[in-house]
């Protein structure tokens, strides 16, 4: 049996998206914490931003000169991607290819901040066409990522969604059924805790169908919805925890504070977060 402890936990940035860099590390580094989900997004890092690969990579080479200077690591990269216009099973066949081309370079940016894992989703369906027309589109486009990742040596982490945000992977069914019909190793599990308690799972069921392809969890506390800072839900942490171990996972679990009740104090959300995981966890 495993024992998680805050070595294993990282910080999700995307809910310091109204502060500058600076402060997004600064605060990590008063909460204790060293292990970054970097989001990728404005105002932070865009490669939108930049006319060319070089310029891109500049760019990342001072910001990760920045996180690594204060002992911290990026452990997964996140490019912004629930929103338009990234969408993987997009029915205009320009725009799916456009998404793609977004992913395929953001597995190039992910290796230059020192990371080989790409946090991927499935992209939605339209409402008013049958669901496996988009589920088709969505696994074909992931099938193309797969076989770019599989040269770049980058691994594709793919979360379930909660159902206003997708219609395609919203379940454990739905996760599995992606996995098998990708059929790539370059392609593994993220479990968000609130999707999940969303659509009334458990975590045990998701071991229990993936076993280790489970390879990242997304941690934070709901009612059920919500992203909430941990101990202002109603969700079972402890026992999540104890199922992980339960499991032997030894991956991160990343705190996905981001309810955008957060947004205008972020630090607080982290900070009481760590505090409530130090009550139940080791250092190390």
């Amino acid at each position: 049996m495993s024992r998680i402890s805050m070595q294993n936990i990282s910080v999700m940035t995307v809910q310091y998206w109204h502060y500058s860099f600076a402060y997004v590390l600064d605060s990590i580094e008063k909460c204790g914490l060293k292990y970054l989900e970097l989001w990728a997004g404005d105002p932070h890092y865009s490669f939108d931003d930049y006319p060319d690969r070089a310029s891109a990579s500049r760019k990342i080479a001072s910001l990760r000169k920045q996180i690594e200077d204060r002992g911290m690591k990026v452990i997964m990269l996140t490019p912004e991607q629930l929103n338009y216009p990234i969408n993987l099973a997009g029915r205009d066949e320009e725009y799916r290819q456009k998404s793609i081309r977004y992913f395929t370079r953001s597995m190039e940016d992910a290796l230059e901040f020192g990371t080989n894992r790409l946090f991927v989703t499935s992209g939605w369906g339209l409402l008013d066409e049958p669901r496996e027309e988009a589920w088709k589109r969505s696994i074909d486009s992931m099938r193309v990522l797969a076989k770019r990742a599989e040269e770049l040596g980058v691994q594709l982490i793919v979360e379930q969604l909660q159902p206003y945000e997708s219609n395609l992977i919203t379940t454990c069914a739905d996760m599995q059924r992606m996995l098998a019909e990708t059929d790539s190793e370059q392609v593994q599990c993220c479990v968000d805790l609130v999707a999940m308690a969303v659509v009334g799972e458990i975590l045990q069921s998701f071991f229990d169908a993936l076993g280790k392809r489970v390879q990242h969890i997304h941690f934070a506390d709901g009612n059920p919805s919500g992203h909430y800072i941990l101990g202002d839900g109603n969700l079972p942490l402890r026992d999540y925890i104890d199922t992980l171990e339960r499991n032997d996972y030894e991956g991160n679990l990343t705190l996905e504070i981001n309810d955008s009740i957060y947004w205008d104090d972020p630090h607080t959300s982290i900070e009481r977060s760590a505090q409530y995981l130090r009550r139940l966890l080791p250092e190390a």
